[in-house]
């Protein structure tokens, strides 16, 4: 887990992942700088990117379940959840979540809906 951890801890792959997902970027300046401020920073912006992209708050990780590996059960779920709104939005790329429902709005008429109260 803890390489995993650290391929992600500086941010800058998530903020680029979420600025391909959007098609145009969400995290507009990205700190290349190894500064562990820097780093939290990053990984903030992502936070913040993913609530704009439509994440709710409970798929959201805290940048201290990343960057000190607190909870990274938590950033999976996060990550599961940028997939699953990518694909909602139209992503067609390779993708990790589950395929969101959508509202499905069905119209009876009259006679059918008599129909089947009566049987």
């Amino acid at each position: 887990m803890h390489n995993f951890q650290a391929c992600l801890k500086d941010g800058t792959v998530l903020c680029k992942l979420l600025n391909t997902l959007n098609g145009e970027p969400l995290v507009k300046r990205i700190n290349a700088q190894k500064m562990a401020f820097k780093q939290m920073e990053n990984i903030e912006q992502f936070i913040k990117g993913c609530k704009t992209f439509g994440l709710k708050d409970g798929d959201i990780f805290q940048t201290a379940d990343l960057y000190e590996c607190q909870n990274m059960s938590q950033v999976i779920v996060s990550l599961y959840a940028v997939s699953s709104v990518s694909i909602k939005q139209g992503w067609e790329g390779p993708s990790i979540g589950l395929k969101l429902s959508s509202k499905n709005v069905r119209e009876f008429s009259d006679e059918v809906l008599t129909r089947e109260r009566q049987s």
